[in-house]
């Protein structure tokens, strides 16, 4: 067994520990929602080469849809995610369809001005209550006999389907397809001169990429209880590459660092914010708390600054050096 094998084994056991340590259920499974948005856009841009800054649309997308389903529709968690999970790849194919004959900037904006519409559809259309959000989604039972109320088996069920997602990613990785998409994000005319109808390839990676960004959202809404604009504003797209760069780009354990880094920071910021307030009664740090992406953005230029690959991709480079001396 390798070593990075033993590494996951390790993470593995730690997270089905954390509970049992302390750790708040709740605030670990919105972690785990986090880690694997992350790793999906990583397998878009960190494998293929494809910056997409519309990534948000499929995370509140398939939130707002998966909510719906299970609170409107009374259908049960794994409709509901499935429903999500699909909702996410159909707007990825659309997106796909319109943004993958582009390159670099130009498909950027292309998803970013898509994922703009999806936003003002989530204020204005009913179902998703607007400004106010999707609330009170009911968690219900999982097949009609495995009740998700309590927290810790929600956890337990979060963290398998995360782990059965991460395996997907990584098994995708690593098989001929993702050694084709490898071959685009090196040299794309190339892989077009090897016979590879590569905007083929690319569509199928976004609408992968787009189906496990909307599981994540879709898992998010089950575990929170609630969808609002937040999950599909474009700040949501901005998260997610600050997760994956700081994490480490194209290395398959950065993604999870990076989501557990930059939700660690905002939430410990807020709430030393805030306290400091309390504390001292000096109105500034309230200002802090509720700056928070101020502050992660700042720690984001030092990371690229000091981390050119993100924290596990310098991480790896240290240990390659050190194994080929």
């Amino acid at each position: 067994m390798s070593k990075s094998s033993w590494g996951y084994l390790l993470l593995l056991a730690a997270l089905v520990a954390a509970p049992f340590v302390g750790a708040y259920p709740v605030f670990m499974m919105k972690l785990l929602c986090f880690a694997l948005f992350a790793s999906a856009f990583n397998l878009l841009l960190g494998y293929t080469g494809l910056l997409s800054f519309g990534h948000a649309a499929f995370l509140g997308g398939s939130a707002y849809v998966a909510g719906h389903a299970m609170k409107v529709w009374g259908f049960t968690p794994e409709v509901g995610l499935v429903m999500g999970t699909a909702t996410g790849a159909l707007l990825g194919w659309l997106f796909g369809l319109l943004a993958i004959r582009r390159q670099g900037i130009y498909f950027a904006m292309i998803t970013l001005a898509l994922a703009q519409m999806v936003f003002f559809v989530a204020l204005q259309a009913k179902f998703t209550g607007g400004e106010d959000g999707l609330q009170g989604v009911p968690r219900g039972s999982l097949f009609g006999v495995l009740s998700l109320a309590d927290d810790l088996t929600m956890y337990f069920v979060t963290l398998a389907i995360v782990v059965l997602a991460f395996v997907l990613i990584v098994r995708t990785i690593h098989s001929p397809f993702g050694q084709v998409l490898k071959g685009i994000k090196e040299n794309e005319p190339r892989a077009i001169s090897l016979g590879y109808d590569t905007h083929r390839f690319k569509l199928l990676a976004f609408v992968l990429s787009a189906a496990l960004a909307g599981l994540a959202g879709s898992l998010k809404t089950l575990v929170l209880g609630f969808a609002t604009l937040t999950d599909v504003h474009w700040t949501a797209s901005g998260g997610v590459i600050l997760m994956t760069l700081v994490g480490g780009l194209g290395t398959l354990s950065g993604p999870l660092v990076g989501a557990a880094v930059v939700i660690l920071l905002e939430n410990k910021i807020g709430e030393m914010g805030h306290g400091l307030a309390g504390l001292t009664g000096i109105e500034w740090f309230n200002t802090l708390g509720e700056s928070v992406t101020m502050v992660t953005g700042l720690i984001f230029v030092v990371c690229v600054l000091a981390f050119r690959r993100g924290i596990m991709g310098e991480i790896i480079a240290v240990l390659q050096r050190a194994k080929k001396t």
